[in-house]
C-alpha cells in the first residue's frame, strides 16, 4: 500500500513532549514527523520507553504536546478545546489501550456498547451491535458475563470489540495481541487488515509483538523519542500470524 496513492489521515508535524520538572525532565518526543495513510496498517515499533505509546495517545488527543502540530482527517488537534476534542475522539477514534480499561460493574455487551451510547444510540442499538462485535472476536456467547470473570486474553478481546463497533474511520492500539494467543492473534489482525482495506480507513498499531510485523503496510522504527526509520512493506503473499507463544 503505497502512502502516496492514499489520503493522509494523521499528519503529526514536529511535535515535542516532555516529562517531569527540573533535573527530572525527560524529554519524551523529539520534534516527532509522521503520517498514516487511508488503507493501510501502520505500526510503530522500538524498544520500552522510547516514546511509542506517548506519540500513540498524542494522535489519539489523550494527551497535550508542548510543541509541533498534529491533524487527523484535516482537523487540528492541538487547537482543540477539551470538549471539541472528547466528541472528535468519540466519533472518529476507536482506542485499544494496553491496560484494557473495562468497567467492571457492567457486562462485556454493555463495555462493547459504551461508543455507541456517547454517539446517542439507544441502549437496545448498543446493545445488538455490540453482540455482533463479540460475535466477530469469537466471545458472543459470553456478552452477558463480566469482566472479571474473562482471561486477561478475553478481556482483551472485549476491548478490542469496543474500539471497533461504533466503526471508527480510526483505530488506534497500543500492544493489541500481547495478551493473545496465536489463533485469537490472527483472528484480530484478520479484523484490522479489514478494517485498514477502507478506502476512507487507517489503523496504527503499537507493539512489541513481532508475530504481527507481516501485517503491516508500513513499519515506522522508534528510539529515543524519534522516528529513526520507516519502511513499506510488500505483501507479495497474505499476511500470517507467526504460531509461537504470545510474549509476557
Amino acid at each position: 500500500m503505497s502512502g502516496t496513492d492514499n489520503s493522509v489521515v494523521v499528519d503529526v508535524r514536529a511535535i515535542d513532549k516532555h516529562f517531569g520538572d527540573g533535573p527530572d525532565r525527560i524529554h519524551v518526543l523529539k520534534q516527532v514527523n509522521l503520517q498514516a495513510y487511508t488503507g493501510e496498517i501502520l505500526m510503530l515499533v522500538g524498544p520500552s520507553g522510547c516514546g511509542k505509546t506517548t506519540l500513540l495517545s498524542a494522535i489519539a488527543g489523550t494527551l497535550r504536546v508542548e510543541g509541533g502540530e498534529i491533524e487527523v482527517f484535516n482537523q487540528k488537534l492541538h487547537r482543540m478545546s477539551g470538549g471539541a476534542l472528547t466528541r472528535f475522539r468519540a466519533s472518529h477514534i476507536g482506542f485499544i489501550f494496553q491496560q484494557f480499561n473495562l468497567i467492571p460493574t457492567i457486562s462485556v455487551a454493555e463495555n462493547v456498547g459504551v461508543p455507541l451510547l456517547i454517539q446517542g444510540a439507544s441502549t437496545g442499538q448498543a446493545l445488538k451491535r455490540a453482540r455482533s462485535a463479540l460475535e466477530a472476536v469469537g466471545l458472543g456467547s459470553r456478552w452477558k458475563e463480566h469482566p472479571n470473570k474473562l482471561s486477561g486474553g478475553e478481556q482483551q478481546r472485549v476491548a478490542i470489540a469496543r474500539a471497533l463497533v461504533h466503526e471508527p474511520p480510526l483505530v488506534i492500539c497500543d500492544e493489541p495481541t500481547a495478551a493473545l494467543d496465536a489463533r485469537n492473534g490472527e483472528i484480530v489482525l484478520e479484523l484490522f487488515r479489514n478494517v485498514a482495506r477502507s478506502p476512507d480507513r487507517a489503523v496504527i498499531i503499537v507493539t512489541h509483538d513481532n508475530r504481527i510485523f507481516s501485517y503491516a503496510d508500513r513499519i515506522a522504527r522508534m528510539d529515543d523519542g524519534e522516528i529513526l526509520e520507516e519502511k513499506q512493506q510488500l505483501h507479495l503473499h497474505p499476511p500470517h500470524f507467526i504460531h509461537q507463544h504470545a510474549p509476557d
